[in-house]
């Protein structure tokens, strides 16, 4: 019986012994508080942990993703907008991440949301749909000074989706058809004053030449007469009516 109880002893012995054996991983730390107070954070590895008198808690190291709820903003220029965005942040001060917030999980997740309403409503829609970088770069500014007393580093804030109210969206492509028609017509004025300066151009030479009038006639009839059905009415050359009118005045003289 005796015997019995020695094992049992021991057995419970061993047992609170290796209780205390803890592996972290490569990309994780443990805090270690000894009767409530911080020791510091070991790992990784193996170690050993103090049963009853020490207590660990295990942080993540590696990068976390934090896709941010849509969030109903309405910008300075009064139009109300859905935006989500993802937040990329890391531990990098284990200790500070235990011991500065309850939650450095929920806490950083309630200020990326926060942050995203206020810096969307402090925006035109124009800057929200095409500055978006300038945006993003704001907005993982704030997160992180907001989250480095934590020990947290926000490495990147990306705006995914800008949902438009419907209103919106029609008045948009409405405002884009617009612009298109504006240019085109722009460009077609272009092309019309472009041909009328080459016209002027041509018709100042054909005054000055006859010789280039007669041949541009020429190639208009040639033109004309590539179709066979075509029924061709040749005009008397200016320059014989201007021999008649020629001979007249002579006999007039005369």
């Amino acid at each position: 019986m005796v015997n019995l109880i020695l094992v049992g002893i021991v057995v419970v012995v061993l047992l609170f012994i290796i209780s205390g054996i803890r592996i972290v991983k490569e990309y994780e730390r443990g805090v270690i508080f000894r009767l409530g107070r911080l020791v510091g954070a070991r790992g990784p590895g193996l170690f050993y942990v103090i049963p009853i008198l020490e207590t660990m808690v295990i942080v993540d190291l590696r990068t976390v993703t934090y896709d941010v709820p849509s969030q109903e903003v309405i910008t300075t220029d009064n139009v109300t907008v859905r935006v989500n965005a993802v937040v990329y942040y890391r531990v990098l001060d284990p200790e500070k991440a235990v011991t500065e917030v309850v939650d450095f999980r929920f806490a950083t997740s309630q200020i990326a949301q926060t942050t995203l309403r206020s810096v969307i409503g402090q925006a035109m829609l124009d800057e929200l749909l095409g500055e978006r970088d300038k945006i993003n770069l704001k907005l993982q500014q704030i997160i992180d000074d907001a989250t480095n007393p934590w020990g947290i580093k926000v490495s990147a804030v990306e705006v995914k989706d800008v949902e438009l109210p419907k209103e919106m969206q029609r008045a948009m492509a409405l405002q884009a058809e617009a612009e298109r028609e504006r240019r085109a017509k722009i460009i077609r004025a272009e092309g019309e004053q472009q041909a009328a300066m080459k016209l002027r151009d041509a018709s100042e030479i054909m005054m000055v030449s006859k010789g280039a009038m007669m041949l541009r006639i020429l190639q208009t009839i040639n033109d004309a007469a590539a179709d066979q059905n075509t029924t061709i009415l040749l005009p008397i050359p200016m320059e014989l009516l201007e021999y008649f009118k020629v001979n007249r005045r002579e006999k007039e003289e005369e």
